[in-house]
């Protein structure tokens, strides 16, 4: 009995002195300089037990409520409207055509439906400057905005990039109007915490929360356009588009864009453009109504850890250089096929979409300094940059006004007088470039620099493709009034 006691006695006399052993040692990680650290000891079944002290004190508190007060009287709601318009379509022929018909498709003149959407926006001046996706108002004949006091005005459009998928609108006010102020989101760091804030689902003013993902992703939904988006897990749904990603001190850093989902709902992660993007953007829409955009003039992309194995190209990132444009900045300035560009003044350049990023600040004419990799070795070059046309001057819009004409869609009796399968009648020749190009009333316009026109909206894509060439000429055949085929060429020049 007495040995069983003195046993207990030992036993609780260690338990005791390991208590304040582990009382001191704890007490010694909380006093070292504050900071949280963890312990480990070693239990009789072997598993290792975390002993971790903790200070309230030394973690600061993350408080979000004035960022999201700043910010949903500044981010406003757009409904876009495009009116009904009168149309001319072709169905497809049915057996009453193949047996009472000439087999062909007839035409049909029907009325469309107006078309709706909504959207956001965030204001950026007083005077009433918001910024939005440009698929938010694209084709839209009347932009409506709603501000957070309920009040809606009318918009009229600056000007849009389909690039970067921006769009600049202004709105006329009696009284001064609440903005955010523009941050920068370079300074960005992935797990910061972000607000997302706009009218998903026309549930207007909604704030949601979480942190930067990842910076600079690329998903290819702009086809060719410019990407680097904010990746973030605060909720971004259907109707937040144009509307305000900002950070814990209430600053614009994005304008939310996309959302990546199977369900085409929230599905974990959404997509904001960069104000590093935007406010270049923006600033060239309001000053020329058109994106300066400077060129470096290389085709390449992101280097692989594969294509580093096969071009033994010395480096695992980078953007790899596979060919260059003819005439371009990076020809001119001695870069070479087969360089890997490592660096773009003194940002370091790990993909495309961080180079894309980084030249989207600049205007044709800046010269920066490239920095690549030839055979293994650095070498920097002083490149002039270019636009879109080759040169450094000032890129504005051209429109179909300035061809100083007006067209039609042709019917289907005209197609058979005229055998053609499409195509636009000028119906008008006013002062303009048609008139300088000898083109007059009742040509009828089959293809312009090779490609089929069939209506008005394919022959002004063409023209804006033609203007953000370096050649900006059009050239166009077709039909003359007396059945004659005739070709033109027509050289865009600036207004």
């Amino acid at each position: 009995m007495k040995n069983v006691v003195r046993k207990l006695f030992f036993g609780s006399a260690v338990i005791a002195l390991s208590a304040v052993v582990a009382g001191i040692t704890a007490s010694s990680i909380v006093a070292d300089k504050g900071e949280a650290k963890s312990a480990f000891s070693e239990n009789v079944d072997g598993f290792m037990t975390r002993l971790a002290s903790y200070d309230g004190d030394a973690v600061s508190h993350i408080d979000l409520t004035q960022a999201a007060e700043k910010s949903v009287h500044a981010v406003v709601h757009i409904k876009s409207t495009e009116n009904s318009k009168t149309r001319t379509v072709r169905r497809a022929p049915d057996i009453y055509d193949f047996f009472f018909g000439d087999g062909n498709p007839r035409e049909q003149t029907i009325r469309t439906q107006p078309k709706v959407g909504f959207g956001s926006g965030v204001i950026l001046s007083k005077d009433g400057y918001i910024v939005t996706n440009n698929h938010v108002i694209a084709d839209a004949d009347e932009i409506a905005v709603t501000l957070n006091d309920n009040r809606t005005l009318q918009a009229r459009l600056i000007g849009a990039d389909e690039k970067t998928d921006l769009a600049l609108i202004k709105v006329d006010s009696d009284t001064d109007l609440e903005f955010l102020p523009v941050g920068n989101s370079d300074d960005l760091k992935v797990g910061e915490w972000v607000l997302a804030v706009g009218n998903p689902f026309n549930l207007t003013s909604t704030v949601t929360a979480g942190i930067v993902s990842a910076k600079a992703r690329s998903l290819g939904v702009y086809d060719g356009g410019i990407e680097s988006f904010i990746q973030t897990d605060a909720a971004i749904n259907r109707g937040n588009s144009g509307g305000a990603l900002v950070n814990a001190r209430g600053e614009l850093v994005g304008v939310n864009s996309v959302l990546s989902s199977p369900t085409g709902s929230y599905a974990g992660y959404g997509f904001a453009i960069p104000t590093s993007i935007m406010t270049k953007v923006v600033s060239d829409l309001k000053e020329f109504g058109a994106v300066q955009r400077a060129v470096l003039g290389i085709i390449g992309g992101t280097v692989t850890a594969e294509l580093n194995d096969e071009k033994d190209l010395g480096s695992v990132d980078g953007v790899y250089v596979s060919e260059l444009v003819p005439d371009g900045a990076a020809a001119a300035a001695g870069i070479e096929a087969g360089d890997v560009i490592i660096g773009l003044d003194d940002k370091r350049v790990k993909t495309m979409p961080e180079m894309q990023e980084e030249l989207a600040k600049h205007l044709p004419g800046d010269k920066v300094n490239i920095k690549v990799l030839r055979n293994k070795k650095e070498r920097e070059f002083k490149v002039e940059l270019k636009n879109v046309q080759g040169n450094t001057g000032v890129v504005k819009n051209v429109d179909l006004d300035l061809l100083g004409a007006e067209f039609k869609e042709l019917n289907d009796k005209e197609r058979r007088n005229y055998n053609v399968s499409g195509g636009l009648k000028v119906t008008e020749v006013r002062s303009g470039l048609f008139a300088d190009a000898g083109i007059g009333k009742g040509f009828v316009i089959v293809k312009v620099n090779g490609v089929s026109v069939k209506n008005i909206d394919e022959l002004q894509k063409i023209v804006k493709q033609a203007n953000n060439s370096s050649e900006r000429v059009l050239f166009i055949s077709g039909v003359t009034a007396s059945g004659r085929k005739a070709y033109f060429s027509v050289e865009l020049q600036p207004e």
